[in-house]
């Protein structure tokens, strides 16, 4: 028996209502899977019901924030939706942060109580701060014997459309993380978003980017809101991932470019029967052109990019697979998304100009917890007072209304009055053979304010030095363009979902000893 299309009637309802829904209607459905457990949605909304009571027996109330600090499983899923139940806001928070950064977002969150698993850094933390290990392994109760009994059940919990959903804490690719207070009503909108990418019961979405992450939950909540199967990676290993996609016959999945870059470079990629895949996604980080085109060419499914932000506002979405030509763009606004361009001064740009995107939607965060005047400089309003999200990108639209971004404002270089957009370099720069992978910064310089510099992963066996490359790139540069330096690196510094930490490169490179002259070669780092 399969459930009824749990949006048919466009009622909000949360998804903790909708996995009950399909408990009932399509109670042996598999819902949850790890590489060692597997939850049919009875069983997952039994778990999750215990959870919940847990919960408020220990005194977590309607609004009040517990956070998850742990690896992808099948556990970790069952608590997030747990607290959900419970009437509370999830803070997902990033295992891989320090202990000192975990530390600061438990105190901004405001959590009440925490879960933690081996992989979490606790060694700064309050132990006064109730946990509960979700592996046996890391300090607090054990999961097990803190778990309520089997069929209790929570008291029931009139959640509202502006209620808080999560506390998602930002990369901190930029500074201190700050954290993004998104509600149930932008979940409920991605949730019919989904409606046109056809996840129901016999769906199986395949995640290997982390629950903490706004880029696994936009489509973990809809697979799991329409009653489709979601098998959770506990960390991405490119030629598993292929051998699970095909033993699993997946056909819903989300990766960061950069996964998808690893992922097609296996020499065995073609070996693998992929043809169960309908919908692939992409988010979080630039996906080049080329490298969406090698996807489509050997890889079954549709190809959807989205582009936005965690904070929400405007998206726009690319459907590759029907755009072709429309590549090196992030694609259109999406439909109720209002996406605009304004200049430095807050005015908006004309038609084919560049600027910053903003945008506004149904889905947008309702600000940065504890920090109204980081969200007032996050907001844009138009002259009739309506409420954008700036995204510190900057980009132009085509004459078919596609989007292309050039770069983020804050990575622009103005080097001697004129601006440089870095991703300008790096696809220059790309063109070489022996160039793998690069970013471009800007860093101080007494003659121009700032000036480029390139940090290249170089392809293995390839002879060139990093003066051969500058040369090399230089002698195709505009005069403006021309790289101050390069500096081979075995990898660029990513955050978990891909980005490139430019702030790590521009730190590091301001503590490297100067070249002892323009023809001496620098070190690899």
């Amino acid at each position: 028996m399969t459930s009824p299309n749990p949006i048919a009637a466009a009622r909000f309802r949360t998804v903790s209502d909708l996995v009950r829904e399909h408990a009932r209607a399509q109670p042996d459905n598999p819902a949850l899977q790890d590489e060692t457990q597997s939850l049919s949605y009875a069983q997952l909304d039994a778990l999750v019901d215990r959870i919940a009571a847990s919960l408020q027996r220990d005194g977590i109330r309607h609004g009040d924030v517990v956070a998850i600090c742990g690896l992808n499983s099948a556990r970790h899923a069952a608590v997030f939706l747990g607290v959900l139940r419970a009437g509370a806001a999830v803070a997902p928070l990033a295992p891989s942060s320090t202990s000192e950064t975990l530390a600061s977002m438990l105190r901004d969150c405001g959590a009440s109580l925490w879960f933690a698993d081996a992989a979490a850094d606790v060694s700064a933390l309050d132990s006064s701060l109730p946990c509960v290990s979700l592996d046996g392994v890391a300090p607090g109760k054990t999961f097990e014997p803190w778990l309520a009994e089997p069929g209790s059940v929570p008291q029931p919990v009139d959640v509202t459309p502006d209620d808080a959903f999560n506390i998602i804490y930002s990369s901190g690719t930029t500074g201190t993380p700050k954290g993004i207070v998104q509600s149930h009503a932008m979940r409920w909108a991605h949730i019919q978003r989904g409606a046109a990418n056809d996840y129901g019961p016999q769906s199986v979405t395949l995640l290997a980017t982390p629950l903490y992450s706004n880029t696994t939950l936009v489509i973990f909540v809809p697979s799991l809101a329409y009653g489709g199967s979601v098998l959770l990676m506990r960390k991405f290993d490119a030629a598993r991932y292929l051998k699970l996609a095909e033993q699993h016959r997946v056909t819903h999945a989300i990766l960061v470019p950069v996964q998808y870059q690893r992922i097609m470079a296996l020499a065995d990629f073609d070996a693998h029967d992929l043809s169960s895949f309908q919908y692939k996604f992409s988010t979080s980080a630039p996906f080049r052109a080329e490298l969406k085109a090698d996807v489509l060419a050997r890889w079954p499914g549709r190809l959807i990019e989205y582009y936005g932000m965690t904070e929400g506002g405007g998206t726009c979405i690319l459907d590759a697979h029907l755009h072709s030509d429309k590549l090196h763009t992030v694609g259109r606004p999406a439909a109720n998304s209002d996406v605009r361009l304004i200049d430095e001064s807050g005015n908006e740009v004309a038609a084919g100009e560049i600027g910053e995107v903003v945008g506004h939607s149904t889905g947008m965060m309702k600000g940065y917890h504890g920090h109204p005047e980081k969200t007032r400089e996050a907001e844009w309003f138009d002259r009739e007072g309506k409420r954008f999200i700036r995204t510190g990108d900057v980009g132009r639209f085509d004459e078919d209304g596609f989007l292309t971004l050039l770069d983020r404002r804050k990575d622009m270089i103005i080097s001697g009055g004129f601006n440089i957009y870095p991703s300008d370099l790096e696809a220059q720069l790309r063109a070489h053979p022996a160039v793998e992978d690069v970013a471009v910064v800007g860093v101080a310089s007494e003659q121009w304010g700032e000036t480029p510099v390139a940090f290249v992963v170089q392809r293995r066996g390839t002879p060139e030095t990093a003066n051969e490359l500058k040369d090399w790139f230089n002698q195709r540069a505009g005069k403006t363009q021309r790289l101050a330096d390069l500096i081979l690196v075995n990898e660029l510094p990513r955050s978990a979902i891909g980005k490139v930490l430019k702030r790590e490169l521009r730190d590091g490179y301001a503590s490297l000893p100067p070249a002892s002259s323009s023809s001496s070669p620098r070190p690899r780092i």
